[in-house]
């Protein structure tokens, strides 16, 4: 791109945040298969009670997930992939609260060793394709790569009653990586 310097910084910058943007790093899971793992990076946006929760699982852990953000989501612990759905929605602003009832997302069920785990892929304003790999049947490995979010999202995870939470409100955690609760 010569004579077109702005041109030429330009797309370099935006190659630069595409390269970023996919990235895929490898990730070790933290703790032992009582450590239920953070199933997407970001920032813990909240905490508390969750109306939509599955039976056994009253608490929610959002996860936001920003444009600088690695998107490959990962299996938060190891066993069989029982339930997946897809539901067609919205592309709300992933940390507005109302973009977990209604925008477009993939409620994910994995049956463990000590019990059911349960989360949402939830795409967000800038999102606009969720990817899943897995299908029902499947085993899945903690850590595993399972699927990602292009482009800015969330994702809420549903956690097991009588698991211990390890992240706060604020928290920095990676996919794969980060333990976010504990079975006791």
């Amino acid at each position: 791109m010569i004579g077109r310097p702005i041109l030429a910084i330009f797309f370099g910058l935006l190659t630069l945040f595409f390269l970023q943007f996919f990235r895929d790093p490898e990730r070790f899971p933290e703790g032992g298969e009582e450590t239920i793992v953070s199933p997407a990076d970001g920032t813990v946006l909240s905490i508390g009670p969750a109306s939509e929760a599955p039976a056994g699982a009253g608490r929610r852990v959002t996860v936001f997930m920003s444009v600088f953000n690695c998107h490959v989501n990962r299996s938060p612990v190891t066993g069989s992939l029982t339930d997946y759905a897809y539901s067609p929605g919205k592309k709300m602003a992933a940390f507005a609260e109302k973009a977990s009832l209604e925008n477009e997302q993939n409620r994910i069920t994995i049956a463990a060793a000590r019990g059911a785990v349960t989360f949402k892929q939830i795409a967000g304003a800038l999102a606009r394709r969720i990817v899943f790999q897995p299908r029902p049947g499947d085993s899945l490995q903690r850590g595993q790569r399972i699927g990602m979010i292009k482009f800015g999202s969330r994702v809420d995870f549903f956690v097991p009653d009588g698991a211990e939470i390890l992240v706060a409100r604020g928290s920095k955690v990676k996919a794969g990586q980060t333990g976010i609760a504990r079975w006791t």
